[in-house]
């Protein structure tokens, strides 16, 4: 487990328990359980069951992805006080991730995937999504790389 991102999550649900902030305490102790799962999976597949960063930070981005969606669904229900607590829970795990690069960031990375993959039209834009995620994991968001290759494999 990656005691960094792990310990900071562990002393903030302490810290939230004495003030009683009853979302913040669920919010993080879903956080503990998702990547006490990660690691339970990847013991039974035979590997080290210590999570690197990278590891937490994707459990954390996979939990912040869920609630989006869930947020949308919830929105789109007509259920705005649902979708509240959705972005209340995102806050809070956006806490513990790393900041994400900006659109101007990430097209210096685009343009190079789509030079080293040779694509040259959006049916292409697989390859450089992959090139360009593989190089940015937990950077930058896959929604952002996606809309900028499409915006370039489109001219």
């Amino acid at each position: 487990m990656s005691l960094s991102i792990v310990s900071r999550i562990t002393d903030e649900m302490k810290t939230a328990m004495k003030a009683r902030a009853a979302l913040r305490v669920e919010v993080l102790r879903m956080l503990i359980a998702a990547i006490r799962n990660r690691e339970i999976e990847k013991r039974t597949k035979g590997e080290s069951d210590v999570l690197t960063d990278e590891e937490v930070i994707a459990v954390l981005s996979r939990e912040a992805k869920k609630r989006k969606e869930a947020a949308e669904v919830y929105i789109a229900g007509k259920r705005p006080e649902l979708a509240a607590k959705e972005h209340d829970e995102i806050k809070i795990i956006e806490e513990f991730l790393p900041v994400l690069m900006g659109e101007e960031e990430v097209v210096p990375y685009v343009v190079k995937a789509i030079a080293d993959t040779g694509a040259s039209s959006v049916k292409e834009m697989g390859k450089v999504m992959a090139a360009v995620m593989k190089e940015l994991k937990g950077k930058a968001d896959g929604s952002v790389i996606g809309k900028i290759a499409k915006e370039k494999l489109s001219l």
